[in-house]
């Protein structure tokens, strides 16, 4: 066998709180990487729930790579949920109408960009990422973390805002790592090398066939 077939919805059996996330998705933009998993104590489709303020209007996506881990309860600040901030009033009079429509002419809502989520990248429980925010390849965010900046690959970041507390490797092994990119090796070559991938030699990785 050459691993779990990635189309499946529930890869556990037996078991329906922990999906393969991009097989039930419905949002044109969200879009998610082979075998990355969701789990929720309740129901995997609140997945989606915590996407929050992703409006169609704005177009931002939320992009999140391959073998990614994400726990219940993490959730993602989307553009939509920006106001003016350089103005005195951070108010949103304009959407009341009523004499108040005309407030954001010639005004613009921040917005951030999208979030991107790298691969092999583990979100603990409760989690929050803001919008336009990029976290890196095999990085590690902490339960109860507020992500608001850019987190770079193989770091661990926890706390509100989000600081780094370490890195996960030297940066010679980070940059390997970044070249080998095993997350998009073939699941016969992943299943091959299991041993490595959950191992700590860096070089039987580099060498893997």
């Amino acid at each position: 066998m050459n691993g779990p077939n990635p189309a499946t919805i529930f890869p556990l059996a037996h078991y329906q709180r922990l999906c393969f996330l991009k097989n039930i998705i419905t949002n044109p933009n969200i879009i998610v990487g082979d075998y990355t998993y969701y789990d929720d104590f309740e129901d995997v489709h609140n997945f989606e729930k915590n996407v929050k303020y992703h409006f169609n209007f704005i177009g931002d996506k939320l992009l999140i790579g391959k073998y990614c881990m994400i726990a219940s309860g993490v959730t993602f600040i989307m553009n939509g949920a920006n106001h003016l901030t350089e103005a005195i009033s951070t108010y949103p009079f304009a959407i009341f109408g009523n004499g108040w429509e005309h407030a954001m002419e010639g005004k613009t809502y921040p917005h951030k960009g999208d979030i991107v989520i790298g691969n092999d990248v583990w979100i603990g429980y409760n989690a929050t990422i803001m919008a336009g925010v990029t976290i890196g390849d095999g990085a590690i965010i902490a339960t109860n973390a507020t992500v608001v900046k850019d987190v770079p690959p193989y770091a661990v970041v926890g706390g509100n805002p989000a600081q780094i507390i370490k890195h996960r490797f030297d940066d010679a092994t980070i940059a390997a790592l970044l070249k080998i990119q095993w997350w998009h090796w073939d699941t016969a070559k992943i299943t091959r090398n299991l041993q490595a991938l959950t191992g700590n030699d860096i070089a039987a990785l580099m060498n893997a066939v």
